[in-house]
């Protein structure tokens, strides 16, 4: 056995000794430890491993430059429990959440743009960001009978990787590999077909370069691109956990299924169509973020790529 197969099975077993405990404990305990092991997170581990000074560059985009040292450190420590809190409810979601009771566990504000775009028979990009529990997101709508394309990265780790899957396409979902995403995403175009992917990461020197939280951040293109050539609505939205103080009682955990934008590809017709479209899901994703703070994955160095700057005839000729 190769060392490589002997550490993934070792991190598979320790997961499903995790599953066993987390499905075990009662909410309430869960909770508990899901606070107590961001803690650890946050401040035991070395901040390097963390990556604390990315988070906080992040963090103080989103707040301002200025903004007090407790907010920002408040914000990343609720990011690292909505962390461990999103693994603990995949774990428990398959016992939690069914048809019949998901009126208690979701909310659904702007909901009729969801079933608007699902109604119109034409194709739909469902996109959403690191935000909130992005697989209840997406599991609710093959809960529903809508079922979805989603668009994930393979896990290195196969035996996760089939664990993941399984769980993913409990509801009906089927999955697309983000490594070969660009076949598979035209081919469900063309076949009127709804696909969930994730719209907020850094995009490198071929991204568009959009305005999010006041800063310029390369993002992908290729959704735009995907609903102007197969006339597709784009769906903003995600799933975000309620303060405690509006949990409504939920035996488990509430969450606000928010619909953020409905952003209709006909409605772009100038030259600069990719760029407008790209911007109106970033402008949609960014109201969502400022729901909750503290649950977007401030982690991800999405301001990593920077815009060239043009130079004049004149810097050109000096250089």
């Amino acid at each position: 056995m190769s060392v490589r197969k002997a550490r993934y099975l070792a991190e598979y077993f320790v997961f499903c000794g995790l599953v066993f405990v987390i499905r075990s404990l009662p909410v309430e305990r869960s909770i508990q430890l899901g606070r107590f092991l961001a803690w650890m997170l946050h401040c035991v581990l070395p901040q390097k491993l963390t990556r604390r000074a990315v988070s906080e560059a992040n963090v103080r985009v989103m707040l301002g430059a200025d903004a007090p040292d407790a907010e920002v450190n408040g914000t990343i420590l609720g990011m690292w429990e909505h962390l461990v809190r999103v693994v603990f409810e995949v774990v428990q979601m398959e016992r939690r959440v069914r048809l019949y009771n998901c009126s208690d566990v979701l909310s659904f504000p702007g909901g009729e743009l969801s079933v608007q775009a699902v109604a119109s028979g034409r194709p739909v990009l469902f996109l959403g960001g690191h935000f909130g529990n992005w697989e209840i997101s997406v599991n609710t709508f093959g809960d529903f009978g809508w079922p979805l394309g989603v668009v994930a990265r393979d896990l290195d780790n196969p035996w996760l990787h089939d664990w993941f899957l399984k769980f993913r396409e409990s509801s009906g979902n089927w999955m697309i590999s983000k490594r070969g995403a660009s076949t598979e995403l035209v081919e469900a175009m063309e076949k009127q077909q709804s696909v969930s992917l994730l719209g907020d990461q850094d995009a490198g020197r071929r991204g568009v370069f959009t305005d999010f939280f006041g800063k310029p951040a390369s993002t992908i293109k290729s959704i735009a691109l995907l609903a102007l050539q197969h006339d597709a609505l784009i769906v903003v939205g995600g799933a975000w956990r309620l303060p405690r103080a509006r949990q409504r009682e939920s035996r488990w955990v509430s969450f606000s299924l928010m619909t953020s934008a409905l952003i209709d590809s006909r409605d772009f017709t100038s030259k600069d169509a990719v760029p407008e479209i790209t911007q109106a899901y970033t402008t949609a994703l960014e109201d969502l973020i400022r729901c909750a703070p503290e649950q977007y994955f401030w982690v991800h160095r999405r301001w990593k790529s920077e815009p060239q700057q043009r130079k004049t005839r004149a810097e050109r000729a000096a250089a």
